[in-house]
């Protein structure tokens, strides 16, 4: 089976490597076809075309969108959209606009924990300062020795109810699959295990996207356990949905798996790339 990778971080949203060391990584790794879907930003997308093509490797241009959805943070990826395309531009700018005084607002919750000058650590290891996000402000305290790793700093910081904790209102479910199927791609439900739903909420979830032209779901990706495969897989066969992999690739230290380091999938789902 084809190794796709379709789901990745550069330093343009949340990740460590720049697209063309991600390309050249992918390519290392024996990846076939890959994808960067930094959050809410295209602007790696020239780059990370330009380093495939040198590389040989096939490429997909995405996205990952952030939605609210029951009160909850949920990622929609987009595949094989037009990064020029103006009502998904103008929509990802939109969803970015609030990240700023977010993260100020981090930043004071940090500082009544007794943990200063949080805002400007954040800023140092953000690529691009409109995508500063929880992550960030994680390699902060990982740097300032509060807490020795990113995964350690979010079993006890930046979610909720503990320090550093702010909510967030992105786009919702409706308009991020309409930016990315009108921008000629497809629709995506990431990481589904990952939002804390219940099982009505999930499927609720689910059979919203479908009705608005959802197309897919993760099934094997880099925060799944392999129960979880066989799980999503059985939500894909029952709810009619495409499959989806990606490792969710942010840096090599911090990922949960390596670019095309993940198992196939199961040989009777039908994958989101089966006619690309």
């Amino acid at each position: 089976m084809l190794n796709a990778d379709l789901h990745c971080h550069s330093i343009v949203s949340d990740g460590t490597l720049t697209p063309t060391a991600l390309a050249q990584r992918a390519k290392a790794n024996g990846v076939g076809l890959w994808a960067l879907t930094d959050h809410d930003e295209i602007d790696g997308i020239a780059e990370a075309r330009a380093a495939a093509d040198a590389a040989g490797l096939r490429f997909m241009a995405g996205v990952e969108i952030s939605i609210t959805w029951s009160g909850k943070t949920v990622h929609i990826v987009g595949l094989g959209v037009d990064e020029h395309d103006p009502d998904l531009c103008a929509g990802l700018a939109s969803v970015r606009g609030g990240r700023e005084r977010r993260g100020r607002e981090i930043a004071e919750s940090l500082s009544q924990a007794g943990i200063e000058g949080a805002f400007e650590g954040a800023m140092q290891h953000a690529g691009n300062p409109e995508m500063l996000g929880r992550t960030h402000f994680a390699r902060f305290l990982v740097e300032s020795g509060i807490r020795p790793t990113v995964a350690d700093v979010f079993r006890h910081y930046l979610v909720e109810g503990k320090p550093g904790y702010v909510p967030h209102r992105w786009g919702d479910l409706e308009h991020a699959v309409k930016w990315i199927r009108g921008a000629g791609g497809r629709a995506v439900i990431a990481h589904p295990a990952r939002y804390g739903l219940t099982e009505l909420q999930q499927q609720a979830l689910i059979e919203a996207f479908k009705d608005m032209g959802g197309e897919g779901i993760e099934v094997v990706t880099g925060s799944h356990t392999p129960e979880e495969y066989q799980r999503y897989a059985q939500v894909a066969r029952h709810m009619g949905l495409m499959a989806s992999r990606g490792s969710d690739f942010h840096g090599i230290t911090e990922s949960g798996a390596d670019l095309g380091s993940l198992p196939p999938l199961p040989a009777d789902l039908k994958p989101v790339w089966y006619d690309w």
